[in-house]
């Protein structure tokens, strides 16, 4: 896919207001640890992850996204009645029905005229609400449109920790798959797109490339039901060699896509998975690890979040600027990989 009309205000997030370190978590889960001797500190040591973020109590997916959407609005100068499409793009939702779009149309206060949906596709449905409202602003259906995403860990953590220390058949092999439930946080993000034929911000969404490998269906499963509430299970080393497995074959069609060479782009922002996943991938598609701009510390996994919400704090550190190329790297659970190409 390639974009000639489509240019991109900066993204805008929104910080949930509790930190909750790696070690706080091994710490309620110290009864597992004791009994199945596992060694202290595993979690950051083999995830990277020192802290992510919870909401407060309450905190729905919309109230984040509505948060950082209003941000975004301000950045860019843009006044809701402008708006013809928002694109609701997290895993996390408010409920089946309504779409939880309605929720965030109804307080940012957008026009009746504003084509409202929700678009969910695990960790990737942000760049995929990019290249949906990107389509239409090339189609000239819309002049300017908005997509955010609000995504809530707070319950998958806390079910989790409540199944594994009640579980007392546990083993060391049976406890690995709800392991990568604690590298998930929260957080919310929202940008603008537009036409430049309207408004030209120098920002350009230059295309991208998209590849799907759904006969893995089954290596990452959230929404499972228990006792104790909804659950996930993931195969994570196998997710993580079947995932940088399908995105080194996107990567050759990014490439082709674009006409762009590895070292024509500037910055990486990726999908924050695990340290692991990051140097793999970057080994496996031979890009410069120097130049993965990463939030994965400090944030931890924040689901379709993750990826735009690296680029909104490089350009506040002033990493990406201006006159420089980037690329969005999204990976998510199916397997389905997207990767797009920015001219900053």
């Amino acid at each position: 896919m390639r974009y000639t009309r489509v240019c991109l205000y900066p993204p805008a997030y929104e910080a949930p207001p509790n930190v909750m370190t790696s070690q706080a978590l091994e710490d309620r889960l110290a009864p597992l640890y004791q009994r199945l001797k596992l060694p202290e500190g595993r979690l950051e040591l083999m995830s990277g992850i020192r802290q992510r973020r919870f909401w407060n109590r309450g905190t729905k997916p919309s109230d984040g996204a509505v948060m950082a959407g209003r941000k975004a609005l301000a950045a860019a100068g843009v006044e809701p009645g402008e708006i013809g499409c928002l694109i609701f793009a997290s895993v996390s939702r408010d409920m089946m029905e309504p779409a939880t779009a309605s929720f965030v149309h109804r307080q940012l206060g957008l026009p009746a005229q504003c084509q409202v949906f929700d678009l969910s596709n695990a960790c990737l449905g942000f760049l995929n609400g990019m290249t949906v409202l990107a389509n239409m602003i090339e189609l000239g259906q819309v002049k300017k449109g908005l997509v955010v995403a609000g995504e809530t860990a707070e319950d998958l953590v806390e079910f989790t920790i409540r199944h594994l220390l009640a579980d007392n058949t546990l083993t060391r092999k049976t406890v690995k798959p709800s392991f990568a439930s604690f590298t998930i946080g929260s957080g919310a993000v929202a940008m603008v797109l537009g036409d430049r034929e309207v408004h030209d911000t120098g920002h350009l969404l230059a295309g991208g490339a998209i590849r799907a490998n759904s006969s893995h269906t089954d290596l990452c499963r959230g929404g499972q039901q228990s006792k104790e509430g909804i659950l996930m299970a993931t195969d994570s080393e196998e997710l993580l060699k079947r995932g940088v497995e399908t995105a080194a074959l996107n990567w050759n069609d990014f490439l082709d896509e674009l006409q762009w060479q590895n070292d024509d782009i500037d910055h990486f922002f990726c999908h924050q998975v695990g340290r692991a996943h990051a140097q793999f991938l970057f080994e496996t598609l031979k890009l410069n690890p120097e130049k993965n701009f990463e939030t994965l510390p400090f944030w931890g996994n924040v689901g379709s979040v993750s990826a735009p919400l690296t680029m909104s704090v490089a350009l506040e550190q002033h990493v990406l600027r201006a006159g420089q190329r980037a690329a969005l790297l999204g990976i998510g659970s199916g397997i389905n990989c997207l990767m797009l190409g920015l001219e900053w």
